[in-house]
């Protein structure tokens, strides 16, 4: 994919700053429980343990997935991968700002390297090749395909072919399989995370 080489091959400095992701520290959720006798206890403990139950059957049940939910689910992503394509075609890499997940759950790898550890690092990314790739025409293969998993995630796996051509004129190809997460989120489909390979040639692997 073109994002993904020229940010692999010229944006490593630019993206390092926002590819470092605070890290928290954690706090125990549970406290001590002290003073207390036996009975109030074992209350509190019947108590918990009835909460983390419902909790849980509720969770199952939110995500449930059943056939016609399905079905529907892999007809949306059908359409929004025929979006993404349309858009990148009509107005360049820049187009992939609205369908990459802006969040730090995103991130996207090319043939086995991390090319945007985060959605902060893919905006940087997708701008600066913006100023160099000037076209694309991105064609998803004939088979592609969706696995829904929840109403709300689904992979997706395709053969991909890509033409691109620079701020010079120059033109140039490529081809590979593509698979990512999509996720529905504020009303629209996105893809959460995405990792494009492409082959390589027997004296490139040596």
């Amino acid at each position: 994919m073109v994002i993904s080489r020229s940010a692999l091959k010229d944006g490593r400095s630019a993206l390092s700053g926002s590819a470092r992701a605070a890290i928290k520290e954690g706090h125990p959720f549970v406290k001590r429980l002290t003073m207390l006798g036996w009975r109030s206890t074992l209350l509190l403990a019947t108590l918990v343990l009835a909460g983390g139950c419902t909790h849980d059957t509720r969770s199952s049940e939110s995500q449930s997935l059943t056939t016609a939910r399905a079905t529907a689910v892999e007809e949306e992503v059908r359409a929004f991968t025929r979006t993404v394509a349309q858009d990148v075609t009509q107005e360049g890499p820049l187009a992939w700002r609205r369908h990459f997940d802006a969040s730090p759950a995103f991130f996207m790898a090319v043939n086995g390297q991390m090319a945007f550890p985060n959605g902060a690092a893919a905006k940087e990314g997708i701008q600066s090749v913006a100023l160099t790739i000037k076209h694309i025409e991105l064609k998803w293969g004939d088979d592609l395909r969706v696995d829904p998993l929840t109403p709300e995630l689904a992979v997706v796996a395709s053969p991909w072919r890509e033409i691109q051509v620079d701020a010079a004129g120059h033109r140039a190809e490529e081809a590979g399989f593509f698979t990512g997460l999509a996720e529905f989120q504020d009303g629209r489909w996105q893809f959460r995370d995405a990792h494009w390979s492409a082959p390589v040639s027997p004296s490139s692997a040596h």
